[in-house]
């Protein structure tokens, strides 16, 4: 029988929230995805698209010695509960459950971002186990592409990860860690949030498709990345 992946250390307290898709010269065809979740390819200075628009974990991948790049948050998009983890990295956290959705939904990831220096989303996309597309996986891509246009705005970039088998390996992470079932029913979201981070970053970002947003002028607000307070 394989041996069991070791397991990330146990994060921080869980926190609790009540309520809480360029310049001039744009390349009409721009490649925005990496394609299926694969094993990472020999070379790993290969991309398909514009440095700006790489996830963190890429571009950490292709050049060891890049220190940009902040937080990286973690979104699993749920009917009612939205879960939201953060990581920098290997090491992602169970942040908290949102029960909100819609515009207020937005408003409080931007709120969340802009506190915890988050640059980019990595939201969990549901896909069968074949990888295919599900009912579900076009309401994700919905509000993904709203929400990438607001967080362009910001130079925050939006990316989907598949998310298959993550709830599963949510639970089973926390019965490792001896979380009482009722317990375990407020904070499975999040936990789901975290192993969707755990996956982003284990294959360095190979697998994510970024959700680009149809305005050009986005298009080059995205690039430029983030406002930086120049005092500092």
């Amino acid at each position: 029988m394989p041996t069991a992946a070791a397991r990330p250390p146990v994060p921080p307290p869980f926190r609790s929230f009540s309520s809480y898709k360029i310049s001039p010269h744009i390349h009409s065809k721009l490649r925005v995805r990496f394609g299926k979740p694969s094993a990472p390819s020999s070379d790993s200075k290969k991309v398909d698209m514009p440095v700006e628009f790489l996830p963190n974990a890429r571009r950490r991948k292709i050049d060891p010695t890049w220190r940009g790049g902040g937080f990286s948050l973690g979104v699993d998009l749920g009917s009612s509960r939205t879960g939201l983890a953060l990581g920098k990295g290997y090491t992602p956290r169970p942040l908290a459950v949102l029960e909100l959705s819609g515009q207020k939904l937005e408003l409080r990831l931007l709120e969340i971002a802009e506190k915890a220096e988050v640059d980019e989303f990595i939201v969990g996309i549901p896909k069968s186990y074949d990888g295919k597309e599900t009912v579900q996986s076009n309401k994700v891509r919905s509000i993904a592409g709203r929400f990438a246009a607001k967080a362009s705005e910001r130079g925050w970039r939006v990316y989907l990860q598949d998310e298959h088998g993550t709830s599963v390996d949510a639970l089973d992470y926390m019965i490792d860690m001896g979380l009482k079932k009722s317990t375990r029913r407020g904070k499975v979201d999040a936990y789901s949030a975290m192993m969707v981070l755990e996956r982003y970053f284990s294959i360095s970002g190979l697998g994510t498709e970024l959700v680009l947003p149809k305005q050009l002028e986005l298009q080059e607000r995205l690039r430029r990345g983030p406002y930086r307070d120049l005092d500092f």
